[in-house]
């Protein structure tokens, strides 16, 4: 353990370099303008993980979709054989005007560096590619790599992959670098996700739109009538009011007032909505959140009624629940509330389906061994999370008697998909020496 904790921290550094040149990148694949810069971060990966003996390749599910990584590096014979993921397209930047500094171009502040990606999750990669130079020769598994370049996006091609090169990914236990740690200095395991309905909801009162003095208080306008409408899908106290959407018990974590407010970034003086435990709210139980508007914008809105607004309306799903039945839920909570005959257009954007984890056996066994043995004795937690990863159904699916793993290296403050996303440092070493004390625990079992 000594031998390889010097290790890792000997060869930190340079892993922090290859991870800057990743952050340059700007692989958004959400954008169409940057596809070819999605390509370059693809073979940018295949060439860090060809330098640790892998035998990597760029693959796409067809002509013109994004770019995954796929490769393998074989260990002893009869040695188990594990899957390390992880996804090297990231989040649009937004407004650069929001960062502390150039979003693509990686900086280092203090303990953390900066960049869109450099903890979501590009950080991933650099782990997977430093545990591997760490063990060096002495690689006791068969390793194989996934490497998405879609994950920002949906992951639409994800199933495609899964069965294209099924066996060429098929393992006994799969890593899946893309979640975090309870807070800094605390290991975690992500043992359950919500899941994710988006919806646009669109309402129309008018064929056009008509002066608001000869009209108005006659004529219902759009956004009168959606602004009614989204409101009937919260209860007094800020809970989900659709009937019919699942909600489960949570782990007894407890979460101190003083961190969720810092982390959260809620503004003075803001109650929080729902009832039960922080943890529950954010683990397990469903949330609503409007997360976009289309409708005139204040600077330049003339005086008129609007015939037409939409929004979209995002559902995070407890564990239990489904995709399905979400779906059903809302639509039938919408077409009964939408006010004064008003015209109802909804349309599911996407979905994904929530997870729960069965933690237990030899890989967890040897999971929380080798985070507790990296941070210093401090035993892991079982963490849920609020967020959606969906593919990880897709991989349950695939390969039922995988043992999945769900690490990575965010904290409470790596603000992923926000503006100034970070990666503690220190953090980012001890996932790196976990991650070998996994592959060599593996080994041994």
């Amino acid at each position: 353990m000594s031998d390889l904790k010097t290790r890792v921290h000997d060869l930190v550094p340079g892993l922090i370099g290859d991870l800057e040149d990743l952050v340059r990148i700007q692989s958004v694949s959400a954008d169409p303008a940057r596809r070819a810069e999605v390509a370059a971060s693809a073979r940018h990966t295949a060439r860090l993980l060809a330098a640790e003996g892998v035998a990597a390749e760029v693959v796409r599910a067809y002509d013109g979709a994004p770019p995954a990584v796929i490769g393998e590096r074989t260990g002893p014979d009869g040695a188990p054989v594990v899957l390390l993921y992880a996804h090297h397209d990231v989040q649009p930047e937004n407004d650069p005007a929001d960062w502390d500094s150039p979003p693509f171009e990686p900086t280092r502040r203090g303990d953390r560096l900066y960049g869109r990606g450099a903890a979501d999750d590009k950080a991933g990669i650099a782990v997977h590619v430093g545990a591997l130079r760490a063990l060096g020769d002495d690689l006791p598994v068969t390793v194989r790599f996934f490497i998405e370049g879609e994950e920002e996006s949906n992951s639409a091609t994800l199933p495609d992959l899964l069965r294209q090169f099924h066996d060429r990914l098929a393992a006994d236990v799969i890593v899946i670098a893309d979640a975090g740690n309870w807070d800094i200095g605390v290991p975690s395991l992500t043992t359950s996700l919500r899941g994710l309905v988006r919806f646009d909801v669109e309402v129309r009162t008018l064929t056009h739109a008509v002066h608001s003095g000869m009209w108005g208080g006659l004529v219902p306008d759009a956004i009168m009538a959606l602004s009614k409408l989204l409101s009937t899908l919260w209860t007094q106290d800020g809970s989900p009011a659709v009937e019919g959407l699942v909600s489960g018990p949570a782990a007894d974590v407890e979460y101190p007032e003083d961190r969720l407010r810092a982390e959260s970034g809620v503004a003075p003086g803001v109650s929080w909505i729902g009832t039960g435990s922080a943890v529950a709210r954010l683990w397990t139980q469903p949330a609503i959140t409007v997360t976009g508007f289309d409708a005139p914008k204040v600077e330049g809105a003339s005086n008129t009624l609007t015939p037409v607004a939409r929004a979209r309306v995002t559902v995070r799903l407890a564990p239990g629940d489904s995709s399905k039945n979400a779906i059903a839920r809302v639509e039938e909570h919408l077409a009964k509330h939408v006010p004064w005959g008003a015209q109802l257009t909804t349309t599911v954007v996407d979905a994904g389906e929530p997870t729960v984890l069965p933690a237990a056996g030899p890989a967890y066994a040897a999971a929380r061994s080798a985070l507790a043995e990296a941070w210093d004795g401090t035993a892991p937690v079982d963490m849920g999370t609020g967020g959606s990863i969906p593919f990880i159904a897709e991989f349950q699916e695939a390969f039922p008697v995988a043992s999945i793993l769900v690490t990575g290296v965010e904290d409470p403050d790596t603000r992923a998909h926000g503006a100034n996303e970070g990666l503690h440092l220190p953090e980012f070493e001890r996932c790196v020496l976990a991650e070998a004390l996994l592959l060599r625990r593996l080994g041994e079992r």
